[in-house]
């Protein structure tokens, strides 16, 4: 199902040095941060790729991601998000002034702030980092190769701003075409692609066949999929294609991928009045068969929307409230491996509790364990938990400082 048109767009299209955020500095300080005794790990001069960011109640820290030895501390904000810049130095902050900006190689918690009044989604794809402001629909795109050399300024910016504030996600492709959600503060219906002009910008289709559109993932082939509450949708050489799901409420909130795999696996929810959030299925969507499946998970197999990871081979890795780690195969969705790291665990009253994480990198994934204010590493080939750090403070949040896109 496909729906062709050009949008009616209120836009305000920044395209050239104007959009740089000189304002965007400096709105938010960050304290002095606290360093860990020296290391071999410390220093300005470290390589910052694979280091990690974890966040806590009032509080960042940042570990080594081999040994997880604490680098350093900051103070931060009572609940901080955090989302890796993809330019194998930052990670962005998200805080009640924006994205902060915290330097991973230093490393040091900046007053480097793009402005935003509701930091959301961060999307890294193709060279671009690309943030979101859900206060203002306002995209803001920058270069992650400049982000990189970011010293005491922010790099120069492109924006686009949508007709209406909205809980919403972009993403710019290789070729310059700008994906963006479409929506306003009460609903959301699906989105719309496009391309750069001189100084505006020209949409050339969109897609309003995705009700409570949310997040974004990018598969190989730049198959681009987004979720929807009835299923999912496609943008994939130039055209936009609806994904139904087998249920009349079968929810997709959030993608995970690869980007040498046609698969993409989403979490999955089918009863609106479900109470929590542990959900026991995943969407298997494959962006080559066109083909959207729902894959029920063993009983034992519960799970929020921070433990789910792609890893070696393409396949998916799911932290489930047994404490294990449970490696799922997209092509089939049956369960091939089991990984017992931590103890048993419930889950979240509220979605901003500190809860499980996984994140991957490479074959190694880091798994958050709040209940024993610790945080493991394991190895996906085997298993077996490399390195585990107790800390000082409860972890909620974790990024990687992962290399370009």
């Amino acid at each position: 199902m496909l729906q062709q048109g050009k949008a009616r767009l209120g836009v305000t299209a920044v395209l050239t040095g104007l959009a740089l955020l000189a304002s965007a500095c400096g709105t938010a300080t960050a304290p002095a941060g606290s360093a860990a005794p020296a290391s071999s790990a410390s220093g300005a001069s470290a390589d910052a790729t694979g280091r990690i960011a974890v966040s806590s109640e009032g509080g960042i820290s940042v570990l080594d991601g081999t040994t997880l030895e604490l680098i350093k501390t900051f103070d931060s904000e009572e609940f901080t998000r955090l989302n890796a810049a993809g330019d194998g130095r930052h990670v962005f902050v998200t805080t009640t002034s924006g994205f902060q900006l915290l330097d991973m190689a230093d490393p040091e918690l900046t007053d480097l702030v793009v402005d935003a009044t509701a930091a959301g989604h961060v999307v890294r794809h193709a060279g671009q980092t690309v943030l979101f402001d859900d206060g203002t629909g306002t995209t803001t795109i920058m270069e992650s190769a400049d982000l990189a050399r970011t010293s005491s300024e922010l790099p120069q910016t492109r924006t686009y701003t949508a007709d209406s504030a909205h809980h919403g996600v972009s993403i710019v492709l290789a070729d310059g075409t700008l994906l963006t959600t479409l929506g306003d503060e009460t609903s959301r219906s699906g989105a719309v692609a496009l391309e750069a002009h001189e100084d505006h910008w020209h949409s050339f289709t969109e897609s309003k066949e995705c009700p409570g559109i949310h997040g974004e993932g990018t598969a190989a082939n730049e198959a681009v999929v987004f979720g929807c509450e009835d299923g999912a949708l496609l943008y994939h050489d130039g055209k936009f294609e609806k994904f139904t799901a087998p249920d009349k409420y079968g929810r997709m909130g959030n993608a995970f991928v690869s980007e040498t795999s046609p698969i993409v696996v989403g979490d999955y929810k089918n009863d609106p009045d479900a109470e929590g959030y542990l959900l026991n299925s995943v969407a298997l969507i494959d962006t080559e068969k066109h083909s959207f499946n729902v894959v029920d998970l063993p009983d034992s197999v519960n799970y929020t929307f921070r433990d789910v990871a792609r890893g070696p081979g393409d396949l998916v890795y799911i932290l489930s409230t047994n404490g294990s780690i449970h490696v799922l195969d997209p092509k089939d969705g049956k369960i091939v491996n089991e990984f017992p790291v931590i103890k048993t665990w419930d889950g979240p009253v509220e979605w901003q509790d500190a809860h499980p994480a996984i994140v991957a990198h490479g074959d190694t994934a880091y798994v958050t364990e709040p209940a024993a204010n610790s945080i493991h590493a394991v190895d996906l080939t085997t298993g077996k938990i490399t390195a585990s750090r107790k800390m000082d403070v409860t972890p909620n949040e974790i990024a990687i400082t992962t290399a370009a896109h």
